[in-house]
C-alpha cells in the first residue's frame, strides 16, 4: 500500500466549517465511535466531494485488551472505512477494558486510553489481535503508540522494540504520535530519539502531532493546548529520518476563539516537515516474517488478571497493584474521572446545562469514585442521572424535574437492563412528588 497523505487535520464538529475552508489541507481525520455511516455528517461529505481523504480513527476497540476484539466493534469499523471511502483505518496500542469471565470480577472500563506492558505475553496477545483486526477490515490497519502516565513493572522490550517486533510479526502499519513520545519522554524517562531509532519507521502510515501541558513534573496529553516546541522537536527528528506519508494535527477541546491559530500551527507543522524533506519516503509497508501462530489462552489468562487489578485501582478504588508508582496511579486515576466526565458532557449535553457547569462536574466526580464505567459514555450518562435521583443528592425543585424528564424521555418505556420496574417508578415518582 503506498500512500500519499500530505497535511491534514482532526475533524471535529466544533470546527468543521473553519476545517472546510483551511487552505492546504489535504486530508482529515475523524473519530470512528462518533460517525454513523448511514447519516454521515454533511462537512465530512462535502470534503469527500472535493478529494479530500477522510480516515477513521477508534480509540475504544481495545486491541491490547486481554480478550479477542469484539466482533461487533470490528464490523463497525469496517463500516465506517467503507462509507467513507478511506485507504485504511487506525486504532490505538492501548487496553480499555478489563474483568469479567477470564478474571471472575466485574467487568470495568478505562473510558480511556491505557498503557499494555511491553512484555512478551502482551506482545503475543496484542499480535493475534491485530491480525484478528486485520481479517475482519476492508483496509489496511495502522496503530498508534500511545501517552503514558505510568509504567508497568517489569517490562521486558522498549516502546521501539515492542513496536518493531510487532510490526516484523503482522505487517501492521504504524501511526506514530510524536506528541506521545514526548510525553513518555516526561512522565517515563524515555528517549525519543532512541525509541525512534529502534523504529521499524517503513511502517509508519502517517504522524500525529497535538499539544499538551506539564503540571508537577507531569505531562498530560490534552489535545487541547498548542504544539510546543518540545513536540515539534521530535517531529524534527523524525522527518530527518523518513518523510512519512502523511502528517496531521490533533485538536479535540478548547479550541481558540480565532481558528487562524490552527492554520499557523499547521503550517509550522508543514514548515517542520519541509525542513527535513531531504529524508528517503517511507517505503511500502512490511510483511509479516514469522509464523501467525495462534497465542497460548494461559498468555491471556495472565494478562487479564494483570489489567483486571491496574483497572480496579483505577476506577474502583482497590489497592494498587505491587511495583506501581501510587503517585502516578493518583494522577492516572484523577485524569480518568476528569475524561469521563468531560464525555460524559459531550454526549449528554443536557446534563450540564441542567445542573450547572461546576454542580455538575463536582456531582460526576463524586460519582465517579463510587461507581465505575460498564456500559460505555452513555448509559454512564443515563446511570448518573438515576442515582442523582435516586440519592436524592439535587435539591432545587426546577433541576430535579428537568433532570426526571430527562433520564425519563431517553431511558425509554421500559427501564434500564437490569433495574426493576419498581425503581424507576420511584426513581419518576420521588423527583415529581418533591417537585
Amino acid at each position: 500500500m503506498e500512500l500519499k497523505l500530505g497535511t491534514g487535520i482532526g475533524w471535529r464538529p466544533e470546527i468543521a466549517e473553519a476545517v472546510e475552508a483551511m487552505p492546504g489541507i489535504d486530508w482529515v481525520e475523524a473519530v470512528a465511535e462518533n460517525l454513523c455511516p448511514g447519516h454521515l455528517p454533511d462537512s465530512l461529505l462535502r470534503l469527500r466531494e472535493r478529494g479530500v481523504t477522510v480516515v477513521p480513527h477508534g480509540v475504544s476497540l481495545g486491541l491490547g485488551d486481554a480478550d479477542r476484539p469484539d466482533e461487533g466493534r470490528l464490523a463497525e469499523l469496517a463500516a465506517r472505512a467503507e462509507a467513507l471511502g478511506s485507504p485504511l483505518v487506525t486504532e490505538h496500542i492501548a487496553f480499555v477494558r478489563a474483568g469479567g469471565e477470564r478474571t471472575a470480577s466485574p467487568p470495568l472500563e478505562a473510558g480511556h486510553l491505557l498503557p499494555v506492558p511491553r512484555t512478551r505475553d502482551a506482545l503475543d496477545v496484542l499480535c493475534e489481535n491485530v491480525r484478528i483486526a486485520q481479517d475482519a477490515l476492508p483496509v489496511p490497519l495502522a496503530v498508534e503508540n500511545i501517552a503514558a502516565l505510568f509504567g508497568w513493572p517489569g517490562e521486558e522490550l522498549t516502546e521501539g522494540q515492542f513496536l518493531y517486533e510487532l510490526v516484523e510479526r503482522t505487517g501492521v502499519r504504524l501511526l506514530i504520535d510524536v506528541a506521545n513520545l514526548h510525553t513518555n519522554h516526561v512522565n517515563r524517562g524515555e528517549d525519543p530519539a532512541k525509541a525512534l531509532a529502534e523504529l521499524p519507521v517503513e511502517a509508519i502510515a502517517y504522524v500525529h502531532v497535538a499539544g499538551g501541558f506539564e503540571r508537577d513534573g507531569v505531562w498530560h496529553d490534552s489535545h487541547a493546548h498548542p504544539v510546543p516546541r518540545a513536540v515539534l522537536d521530535v517531529l524534527a527528528e523524525l522527518v530527518s529520518r523518513v518523510a512519512p506519508p502523511g502528517v496531521l494535527l490533533e485538536r479535540d477541546d478548547n479550541f481558540p476563539e480565532d481558528l487562524r491559530e490552527l492554520e499557523r500551527e499547521i503550517e509550522t507543522v508543514r514548515a517542520t516537515v519541509t525542513a527535513g524533506s531531504g529524508a528517503p519516503a517511507s517505503p511500502a509497508a512490511p510483511t509479516p516474517t514469522r509464523p501467525t501462530t495462534t497465542v497460548d489462552d494461559s498468555a491471556r489468562q495472565r494478562l487479564a488478571l494483570d489489567q483486571a487489578a491496574l483497572l480496579s485501582a483505577l476506577v474502583a478504588g482497590t489497592p494498587a497493584p505491587e511495583g506501581f508508582d501510587r503517585g502516578r496511579l493518583a494522577v492516572q486515576s484523577r485524569a480518568l474521572a476528569g475524561k469521563r466526565a468531560d464525555v460524559v458532557a459531550k454526549v449528554a449535553p443536557e446534563l450540564p446545562l441542567i445542573l450547572g457547569e461546576s454542580e455538575y462536574r463536582s456531582h460526576f466526580l463524586g460519582y465517579a469514585r463510587r461507581r465505575p464505567m460498564t456500559g460505555g459514555y452513555r448509559r454512564d450518562a443515563l446511570d448518573f442521572a438515576e442515582e442523582l435521583l435516586l440519592a436524592q443528592r439535587v435539591r432545587e425543585p426546577r433541576p430535579r424535574r428537568e433532570l426526571t424528564r430527562w433520564w425519563l424521555d431517553r431511558s425509554g418505556p421500559k427501564p434500564l437492563a437490569g433495574r426493576p420496574l419498581t425503581r424507576a417508578l420511584h426513581t419518576a415518582a420521588f423527583a415529581f412528588r418533591r417537585g
